[in-house]
């Protein structure tokens, strides 16, 4: 096992293990670094900046993927229904680019990162950038009718000041053994969670018996997986009763590799299953399997698939299902913001 899957396994071990243990001072260091930073920004001694429109900041207090991404998607679309007019701006993980710069359908994912793309792929101008404000200012600049920022995974990118901060956990891992990085996932201590305007809570169980509220400061969120594609042939019909009589290979190059292949399991199907780290670029020889019936992904490691796939590759989008309570919630902050 790589280090790096040992330690992820630490973190949400129960407890503290022999390896986390070893990392607390790191931990303490990293706790009291990030607690200066912020009151360093609180008091002005570090400057942020105030944008003409309102931000939406979506993050999460936990490294690793817990459904940022998916719950931007999901808010561009609830706001576009509501007469908004979004936009997007992200870092850009797991890209080249450093400068800020604008994401299409078709731009190649080494150079803007693979979740931008998924983001632009919805006809939502995207634009990428180190430094948050800057891209939030050339998208304004690019297009000037856009009235609302969201910030994919900006939660602790302090120097753009924001409107409504929105935190994503995931219910079934939680936030691990409770410690900062590197001997816990934590980028910000827990109490962190009591200062954002809502939270959303990403389950795979019954919304029923999850935190949530009707104010829309606790709410749910699903994944509701949509018709399988293919990489090759966009038309091409999905028939997943027939893969089940072949060899089903499966790769995931995500925060939380187990919650796609356990989906597929959910879904009647038993992959060989090759889990890869977040934001992986893969080479043609990953996806190789001579024995493969069909090779499954999602829809990020398809975006970095495509340009080598053969037909026997196929995704699985989703879409996030969010409540209309944090929709309300959202609104309410936008038009006192524009009321100001």
């Amino acid at each position: 096992m790589a280090f790096s899957d040992r330690l992820v396994a630490a973190w949400y071990a129960p407890g503290l293990t022999p390896l986390t243990a070893a990392l607390l001072p790191l931990s303490f260091l990293a706790g009291v670094t990030i607690a200066v930073r912020r009151w360093a920004y609180r008091r002005g001694l570090l400057r942020s900046a105030t944008l003409p429109v309102p931000v939406v900041v979506v993050g999460s207090i936990v490294i690793g993927g817990v459904g940022k991404t998916p719950l931007v998607r999901a808010l561009c679309a609830a706001l576009l229904q509501h007469g908004r007019r979004p936009g997007v701006v992200s870092r850009g993980y797991g890209g080249r680019n450093r400068v800020p710069r604008a994401v299409a359908s078709g731009d190649n994912p080494a150079e803007v990162g693979d979740e931008p793309l998924l983001i632009a792929a919805d006809a939502t101008p995207v634009w990428i950038g180190r430094d948050r404000v800057a891209a939030a200012r050339a998208l304004l600049a690019a297009h000037p009718n856009c009235d609302v920022i969201v910030a994919d995974d900006g939660l602790q990118h302090y120097a753009l000041q924001r409107n409504f901060e929105i935190a994503v956990i995931d219910e079934a891992r939680g936030i691990g053994n409770g410690w900062m990085l590197p001997a816990g996932p934590l980028r910000e201590p827990r109490p962190r969670l009591a200062h954002v305007d809502a939270r959303v809570y990403l389950t795979a169980g019954d919304p029923a018996t999850s935190k949530r509220d009707e104010s829309g400061q606790d709410t749910v969120m699903r994944y509701e997986p949509l018709p399988w594609r293919n990489l090759v042939r966009s038309d091409a019909p999905a028939d997943p009763n027939d893969w089940r009589g072949g060899t089903v290979h499966a790769v995931a190059g995500i925060g939380n590799p187990q919650r796609f292949f356990d989906l597929l399991r959910r879904l009647g199907l038993d992959p060989i299953c090759h889990a890869f780290p977040d934001h992986h670029h893969y080479l043609p020889a990953e996806i190789e399997f001579p024995d493969a019936t069909v090779i499954l992904m999602t829809e990020k490691d398809a975006v970095k698939c495509a340009a080598f796939a053969d037909g026997r590759c196929w995704y699985l989008p989703i879409r996030a299902r969010i409540e209309p309570a944090l929709v309300a919630r959202l609104e309410g902050a936008i038009r006192g913001r524009q009321a100001a």
